[in-house]
């Protein structure tokens, strides 16, 4: 049975600045093996299946799959499909938001504008605290030797996925930083974690940090845009009182060092919790014949 596929861009002003993903809009009848097939199948960091929900208080159920195993959740895959969802006519928002239900639970998600210039924002799972470390820590060390800590220390942050977060000095810095990635597979196997994201305050930019998300395992890849990342540091900026703005609002500038240009738009909102967004463009529109 053919069912409608697009393909986006995710974080996107243009296409191809951002992250791309695969949807599968009907995805009602695929099991799990067959979802993990079209996942490997598609090679994109994550491909996303849209299912009907199962309480009322959802818009729609979505499951994530990378190429290699099933993902709880993510932001780029959970803003990127609202965008398809609301494209298809698949929901509508109430009281200009749409509910995601996923394997973490129902997420909201914030929806403002139309087409090409809407913004999407997902609140994402609450983060927590699990280690602080120091910059001269052996397992950090091997990762960032040469380069000058940031006024924060490292940190092992939970926010539905583990990344270890670390602050360099400048905007410079985090540019030319060359991945050592033994270091970074290391610590991410050894903490059960995605890898290391290292970010800097930035300057006279239209954007008020720089990010690089190195994920460690399964495999050895820089992220061009996660959302899910980006908001588990939100938390730990909320955490130290160090966010960029009093407003709790900063934009990320993300995947230049891959050949993309992406911006991600954080929010910290009054009780605390974080919203991670921003635009989605939609470059294929066409059907999946699968089996």
């Amino acid at each position: 049975m053919p069912r409608k596929f697009v393909q986006l861009d995710v974080f996107a002003a243009k296409p191809g600045d951002g992250n791309p993903l695969a949807v599968v809009l009907d995805a009602a009848g695929l099991d799990d093996a067959a979802m993990q097939a079209i996942a490997r199948w598609t090679r994109l960091p994550e491909t996303t299946f849209v299912l009907p929900p199962t309480t009322p208080a959802a818009s729609y159920r979505l499951r994530i799959f990378s190429p290699r195993r099933e993902v709880p959740f993510a932001g780029h895959p959970s803003i990127g499909s609202a965008h398809a969802v609301l494209d298809a006519g698949l929901a509508t928002p109430r009281d200009g938001e749409l509910v995601q239900e996923c394997a973490v639970g129902l997420l909201p998600i914030e929806v403002r504008g139309e087409g090409r210039e809407r913004r999407l924002a997902v609140r994402a799972p609450k983060a927590r605290v699990l280690e602080i470390g120091q910059p001269d820590d052996p397992r950090l060390f091997a990762a960032l030797e040469g380069f000058t800590a940031g006024a924060l220390p490292p940190v092992l942050m939970d926010g539905g996925r583990r990344w270890w977060l670390a602050e360099l000095s400048d905007e410079a810095s985090v540019r030319r930083l060359v991945p050592r990635w033994d270091a970074v597979s290391a610590l991410a196997r050894d903490h059960e974690a995605m890898g290391l994201c290292v970010f800097a305050r930035c300057e006279g930019r239209d954007y008020d940090l720089v990010v690089r998300a190195l994920v460690g395992q399964p495999g050895q890849v820089e992220d061009a845009a996660s959302g899910a990342a980006n908001a588990t540091l939100a938390a730990w900026l909320h955490e130290r009182a160090a966010l960029p703005h009093a407003d709790g609002r900063y934009v990320v500038s993300q995947g230049r060092e891959v050949g993309h240009d992406a911006r991600l738009e954080l929010r910290v909102d009054a009780a605390g919790d974080v919203w991670s967004g921003g635009q989605v463009q939609t470059v294929v529109r066409g059907e999946l014949d699968w089996g």
